[in-house]
């Protein structure tokens, strides 16, 4: 449950997100920005489609990418999930992933499905698979920071 992580603090500025409005906030955002550390200790920063399921986000990725590389030697991560419209909503998600390689193009489909349609979801999969290993990260949260303004 969502509830479980959600950071209890509230900042002085704006007031967070309920659990049911972060569920309907992560069903509504367009892309995520996955945050991992980089060996030389800089952080590394992706635009990533995700989805948020069964208490975890979901992302489709290929496995020589330099997220995935990361997270083979550091799982911690950072997903900032925002708006870009007024009033702005974000949410800092705080985790730790883990590499899945089970089933990738039916995972993968389903996370593009979100944007795209069945059909270039289908393809779209599919022919990034045929060009790399592909790989679902899947973020289990640890701790969730969340801001909306339309309640300041």
């Amino acid at each position: 449950m969502i509830g479980d992580w959600i950071e209890k603090v509230e900042y002085p500025q704006l007031p967070s997100m309920t659990e049911e409005e972060l569920v309907t906030f992560f069903d509504q955002a367009q892309f995520s920005r996955l945050a991992t550390l980089n060996e030389d200790g800089t952080i590394h920063i992706a635009p990533i489609f995700f989805k948020y399921e069964d208490g975890q986000l979901l992302m489709a990725t290929q496995d020589p990418s330099r997220k995935v590389r990361n997270i083979k030697r550091n799982k911690n991560v950072t997903v900032l999930i925002d708006t870009t419209d007024v009033p702005f909503k974000d949410a800092l998600v705080y985790g730790t992933a883990e590499l899945d390689y089970e089933d990738v193009i039916t995972k993968r489909v389903v996370i593009f499905e979100r944007r795209l349609s069945q059909e270039e979801s289908e393809t779209y999969a599919r022919r990034l698979s045929d060009k790399w290993k592909c790989v679902i990260i899947r973020i289990t949260p640890t701790r969730i920071a969340s801001f909306d303004y339309s309640k300041a």
